[in-house]
């Protein structure tokens, strides 16, 4: 279905005089199968029972059409919609940056956020920058990267290993399950 001017695609449903197939597959009132018919007799039937013919099928040039009332139907449209969109999670990448001189306590602070993070279904990127001189020490830091990549082989897959970029040194996680 295309979007028309006002962007809500239920409004473009083709419905009653916009059917401009010579012929449509009717489904009645009752969910039942009545075959292939004249668009013209479907309108009619859909105007003695008091309801809207409503293509809800582009069957290449015989649409499946159905005797329902649209207001119903665009609402099922719209809920079911909105049902799809709350069904999606979106995934965040966290980040968490560290020192490589960092002190025990830290470190378990921020271990226990990358946990939770996780837990949480996210990505979390592990950053250790290097200030100043630590720089010529990048073996502390590939130590301490080390020992999270370690810390997290249960509970985490390393979905980018830690590599160098410039006076940082940058790690991906993801959640296993």
């Amino acid at each position: 279905m295309q979007n028309n001017a006002t962007g809500h695609p239920e409004d473009d449903i083709r419905m009653n005089e916009k059917i401009t197939n010579v012929q449509v597959r009717l489904i009645d009132e009752n969910g039942e199968n009545v075959g292939i018919i004249p668009t013209r007799e479907a309108l009619a039937r859909a105007r003695a029972c008091d309801l809207d013919l409503v293509e809800i099928a582009k069957n290449g040039n015989m649409p499946i059409c159905k005797l329902i009332d649209a207001g119903k139907y665009k609402y099922a449209l719209q809920k079911k919609k909105a049902e799809v969109k709350k069904g999606r999670k979106s995934i965040e990448v966290k980040e968490v940056k560290l020192t490589p001189a960092i002190g025990s306590n830290d470190y378990d602070i921020k271990m226990r956020n990358v946990r939770r993070f996780l837990k949480e279904g996210n990505k979390v990127k592990i950053t250790l920058r290097f200030r100043g001189r630590e720089l010529s020490y990048t073996d502390l830091g590939m130590a301490v990267v080390d020992r999270v990549k370690n810390d997290f082989q249960e509970e985490a897959k390393v979905e980018q290993e830690a590599k160098m970029e410039g006076r940082q040194i940058t790690m991906l996680l993801a959640p296993k399950n």
